[in-house]
């Protein structure tokens, strides 16, 4: 841990119990010769650990969330020279039920927090029409399958599948508008519908995060193709930066991720 201790003690305190932990799975993966398995990440924490197994110097890891594209995924720690960097404790769980019943992402993760089951535990959920695949984590998968048959008011079947052929189509909703500039807080008003005030004291809060890492300046400048992400509003993209009014404002394109 030498080489990281003094961006180490710059993180806030849950990244650096991250650090300790994947700095552990090395070392323990470096003398028992066994795979080593994080918890679910989120993309944030995926940066995170990237970069310490970049500073760490260790080649053989995977990032895998148990389909390709995954959001949410786990961080593999392998032997050196170990060659299958596979057998992820990752589970995908399908709850089949009928077309006309809509249920949502939110749905179906208060029902599995309800069974006390932690967010790191969790992977994506990818919902469709009559058909819901969760990404588990192998520990928490009986519970699930034994004490879950509805969502709500929902009657729900489960059953455990390969999700190889599973394809997700990311949809948006798109917001079109101008603003004085691209400062964060300008940007963040437009794609929230919130006041100037409101959009700076919630990022001054911790409340936005750029590209995944909070951003607590109000002045941060964002570029077209930015992620970012405002708590209790959700994700979105500065999808485009479309040239200027006569007036000087600058006309944006924001997608919120649905």
């Amino acid at each position: 841990m030498s080489k990281l201790n003094g961006y180490y003690s710059k993180l806030p305190e849950d990244d650096r119990i991250l650090v300790s932990h994947i700095l552990d799975m090395i070392s323990i993966c470096e003398k028992s010769f066994q795979p080593k398995f994080s918890y679910f990440l989120d993309e944030r924490q995926i940066i995170l650990a990237e970069s310490v197994m970049k500073e760490q110097k260790w080649d053989n890891y995977r990032m895998f969330g148990g389909y390709e594209n995954a959001s949410r995924k786990v961080l593999g720690v392998f032997p050196e020279y170990f060659e299958t960097m596979g057998d992820f404790p990752i589970s995908s769980l399908a709850f089949r039920y009928r077309e006309s019943d809509k249920l949502t992402h939110r749905d179906f993760l208060g029902v599995f927090m309800s069974k006390q089951i932690k967010r790191n535990m969790l992977g994506d959920i990818v919902v469709e029409n009559g058909k819901t695949t969760a990404f588990v984590y192998d520990t928490v998968k009986p519970v699930l399958m034994s004490e879950i048959s509805k969502i709500g008011s929902v009657g729900v079947k489960i059953t455990e599948e390969s999700a190889d052929d599973l394809q997700v189509e990311q949809s948006f909703t798109e917001k079109n508008g101008t603003v004085s500039s691209l400062r964060l807080d300008s940007i963040v008003s437009l794609a929230a519908g919130i006041s100037r005030e409101k959009s700076s004291n919630l990022i001054k809060g911790g409340g936005v995060s750029v590209m995944y890492s909070i951003a607590e300046s109000p002045s941060f400048q964002i570029n077209e193709g930015d992620t970012f992400s405002v708590r209790g509003f959700g994700k979105f993209i500065v999808f485009s930066v479309n040239g200027k009014t006569r007036k000087d404002r600058i006309h944006v394109t924001i997608k919120k991720y649905n």
